[in-house]
């Protein structure tokens, strides 16, 4: 595992076999599937995470990467105990995260990018107030935090407006600097730039970048953006289906065995997609415009015989993008699970 060379003292997350089910209860549709259900109902046992093991060190900043639904924000929930696990141990700067400890709570935050806790009807500052009393922090270190929020935020001038009067950049300014007011150690950041333009995700990704800077804090982040990930994060972890199917540097999940490269190709004359299939996948064709992956491993093998074959005008080879290979790992994943994945217990009550 990627940064177990650090000293056990160093290691600020620590999870185990941690795992996580549901039972679901199954009804058939109409009064017959609900009479059946109310006399014996069937329950299915969905398992939303399913044994994963990883750990972070301190001031290590982390992607968590998944489709939706593979288990990322369960994951999330019980790192930060708002769940308790079905299974296996998970540890937190030292406390088990279940117990939700004031010494704990003090010490982590949870920003989900989908939800709120600034008070709707009032002003930012009020629940920036609130938080204060709640952490018992200092007026001199809420004034200092303030100060310093302020300087990469740009605060001034938003606070005092009702928070359902903000845009939506404007109230994830103050969700993160609410949230983070108590100096957490530790951040589990849930799609924190999401929704957000351009402009604004890069002042998220900067805040985030300082923080840790500053404080020497441990970041968990999931994003579906990857200009996040790849800003922020030389690690990542990648969920799917409830396992960890990766876990390693963007560059090595870029440059491995499997890995693949871009060709990209302007055409003297038009092709077909079947005939530029010979040569690799064909991710894109538009016009006199072709694009194609090919193992890395034959790159020179595959552009030689396009550019032998075909009527070529300019050929250039890239890495992919980021997108496209952590994509290619949920598909390989999938058809894997699809091959020898057990269905799920179904039990009568």
């Amino acid at each position: 595992m990627p940064g177990t060379d650090k000293p056990a003292t160093d290691i600020s997350v620590q999870a185990t076999g941690l795992r996580k089910a549901y039972t679901v209860t199954e009804k058939a549709p109409g009064f017959v599937g609900s009479l059946r259900a109310f006399i014996k109902p069937q329950t299915r046992t969905v398992e939303a995470v399913g044994g994963v093991d990883f750990s972070l060190h301190s001031g290590e900043m982390v992607g968590f990467l998944g489709p939706n639904g593979a288990g990322k924000t369960t994951t999330l929930k019980m790192l930060s105990g708002l769940l308790h696990p079905s299974g296996g141990t998970v540890r937190v700067l030292g406390h088990e995260p279940r117990r939700r400890e004031a010494a704990f709570l003090r010490r982590i935050t949870l920003v989900m990018g989908q939800k709120q806790q600034l008070l709707w009807d009032l002003p930012a500052q009020d629940s920036f107030l609130v938080n204060q009393a709640i952490y018992e922090i200092s007026d001199a270190e809420f004034k200092a935090t303030m100060r310093e929020f302020d300087e990469v935020l740009d605060l001034s001038g938003i606070l005092s407006k009702q928070v359902r009067k903000l845009s939506l950049g404007e109230r994830m300014k103050c969700e993160l600097a609410a949230a983070l007011l108590h100096r957490p150690k530790v951040l589990f950041l849930d799609e924190p730039t999401i929704g957000l333009d351009v402009n604004m995700q890069e002042r998220i990704r900067e805040f985030v970048r300082e923080y840790n800077t500053r404080y020497g804090a441990s970041v968990m982040l999931t994003s579906h953006y990857m200009a996040d990930v790849t800003a922020l994060c030389s690690r990542i972890l990648v969920i799917d289906g409830g396992r960890l199917v990766f876990d390693g540097d963007l560059a090595s999940l870029s440059s491995g065995p499997a890995a693949r490269k871009t060709i990209r190709l302007q055409l003297g004359a038009p092709v077909t997609e079947q005939q530029l299939a010979e040569y690799g996948e064909v991710t894109s064709l538009d016009g006199l415009n072709a694009e194609l992956t090919v193992p890395r491993s034959e790159v020179s093998a595959r552009a030689a015989a396009l550019l032998t074959n075909l009527n070529v005008a300019d050929l250039t080879v890239e890495d992919p993008p980021i997108e496209q290979v952590i994509g290619r790992l949920f598909r390989s994943e999938a058809r894997a699970e699809d091959s020898g994945a057990r269905p799920a217990e179904v039990v009568g009550v």
